[in-house]
Order: C-alpha cells, then sequence, then structure tokens
C-alpha cells in the first residue's frame, strides 16, 4: 500500500487518491491539425519505464485537486510529491539517485 502525501491535506493512503497518468504531457499545439494516427499517439501511447516516472494524481476522497508525483516503478517508493504549478524536481533533491 502507498502511502502518498497531498501536497494541500497531507500523508493519507493510496486508496484516497485516483491515479490520472503520466504527467508532464504537452497538449497539442493545433490539435485540429493532427491526423488520425498522431491523434492516437497523443491519447493512447505513454512512457512505459522502469525506474523514477512523474505521474498525475488526484485526491478523489479529499480536496479533489491534482498534483504529481515522482514515484519508483520498481521499488514503488515516493520520491517526490508536487503541485502542478512547480516543476518536477531533480533526482538529487527528491531523496532518489541522480
Amino acid at each position: 500500500m502507498l502511502l502518498i502525501t497531498c501536497p494541500w491535506c497531507g500523508p493519507r493512503d493510496e486508496t484516497e487518491y485516483h491515479y490520472g497518468g503520466q504527467a508532464h504531457v504537452p497538449y497539442p499545439e493545433n490539435p485540429a491539425e493532427l491526423d488520425d494516427r498522431q491523434w492516437a499517439e497523443y491519447v493512447f501511447y505513454r512512457d512505459n519505464h522502469k525506474g523514477p516516472f512523474a505521474e498525475r494524481w488526484m485526491h478523489s476522497t479529499g480536496c479533489r485537486r491534482w498534483f504529481n508525483v515522482l514515484r519508483d516503478t520498481v521499488s514503488y517508493e515516493v520520491l517526490a510529491v508536487y503541485r502542478l504549478d512547480e516543476p518536477c524536481p531533480a533526482l538529487s533533491q527528491a531523496g532518489g539517485n541522480p
């Protein structure tokens, strides 16, 4: 079970949250100009690697706000939590390996 610290409410059990997928996925500048393949890549294709990974989470049973979590996909360790208006912390600042 994960313990995730909401930036507004503090530490809570993972059952209070909903996973929102990969963080920092930019919206297309001109979505109307995308063909079907490009649109499908934007909607469905995400990184899937081992190690630190930036994810979006929503505190669904609390403040209902979205925020980002830097989590190690191998150990499930939460390395950092940060608001959407904050940059992704460097791994050395987050407690992970540089």
